[in-house]
């Protein structure tokens, strides 16, 4: 189990794509994301990486925190998280994980808080159709009616659906794939939508439901290792319609040579059968002059027969 990161999000945006189509994707900034503590299971009872993502302004941090960041030697950060790791994925103190972390085409989960709505009413927040809109109401269009029975039993069950409080929950959007990445600017480029509003903050981790691609670096991807510069889908699709071609042109190769098998066997058959041909005539024309000499020495047979009988 790898590691997560922590990332900002910029806004939406969509990419085009090499065929004409375009994808929606929300993109996600990573900055300054370093390992700030390690947890193991013989000293802490569970294995866990801290990671603290871009820097504070001094005066924004409190007296602990001056400590805490003194004695681990790394600059104040804004965002801190820790995540659950195996424990062959632990990360010395001081690394910094940039965006070639995640893959093109992986599947990842994004877990962030969602924007806050504030009291909201029955129908906004759980879709009621609310009450007549015309006769019969009398200022209580948008109500969510009645709440609860008579005195039996005299309360409004738990977790009855009513006005209140709406949005700003941690919410969790699982399987969204990424369409892009460029670790130069630290940016990620991830298809659909995620919770939160511009400028929060998210934590992306490897999906849950979907296996972790073979060729995903472990313990993580680390500012500087990888020079990936933008890798979108487009070329995943280039490189794939080149196999296709060049699968097109080996089958087009291999009919041209069937083709062209089929064109000599049916020549070799079409002289075979000629060759037949010519023999059963040939045959047959001997036949035929076997029968015109047996029939004239037949006819000679019987003239002389017809002479010996005159000459009687």
């Amino acid at each position: 189990m790898r590691t997560g990161i922590i990332a900002r999000k910029v806004g939406m945006t969509r990419l085009y794509l090499a065929d004409g189509t375009h994808v929606p994707v929300t993109v996600l900034r990573i900055n300054n994301c370093q390992v700030l503590e390690n947890k193991t299971q013989e000293k802490n009872g569970y294995t866990s990486i801290t990671l603290g993502s871009e820097e504070a302004k001094a005066k924004n941090i409190s007296k602990p925190q001056k400590e805490y960041f003194s004695k681990i030697k790394v600059a104040p950060k804004i965002k801190l998280k820790e995540f659950r790791v195996s424990d062959s994925n632990l990360i010395e103190k001081g690394k910094e994980i940039g965006a070639n972390h995640f893959i093109v085409g992986q599947y990842i989960d994004a877990t962030g808080t969602t924007i806050g709505k504030g009291f909201a009413g029955a129908m906004k927040r759980h879709n009621f159709g609310g009450l007549r809109a015309s006769h019969g109401v009398s200022i209580s269009h948008r109500s969510h009616g009645s709440t609860g029975n008579s005195q039996d039993p005299g309360r409004v069950f738990k977790g009855k659906k009513m006005a209140g409080h709406m949005g700003s929950r941690q919410r969790t959007i699982q399987n969204l794939q990424v369409v892009a990445a460029d670790s130069d600017r630290g940016l990620i480029f991830i298809k659909g939508g995620v919770p939160g509003s511009k400028g929060s903050w998210l934590t992306l981790k490897d999906a849950v439901k979907k296996a972790v691609p073979n060729n995903a670096p472990f313990p993580a991807g680390f500012l500087g290792e990888e020079e990936n510069s933008v890798k979108d889908i487009e070329s995943t699709q280039e490189s794939g319609q080149e196999n296709n071609i060049t699968t097109k042109q080996e089958t087009l190769k291999e009919e041209k040579q069937n083709t062209l098998q089929e064109a000599k066997n049916d020549s070799s058959k079409e002289v075979e059968q000629e060759s037949a041909e010519n023999t059963k005539k040939e045959s047959l024309s001997k036949e035929g002059e076997k029968s015109e000499s047996s029939n004239q020495d037949k006819d000679k047979i019987v003239d002389q027969d017809a002479s010996k009988e005159e000459e009687k």
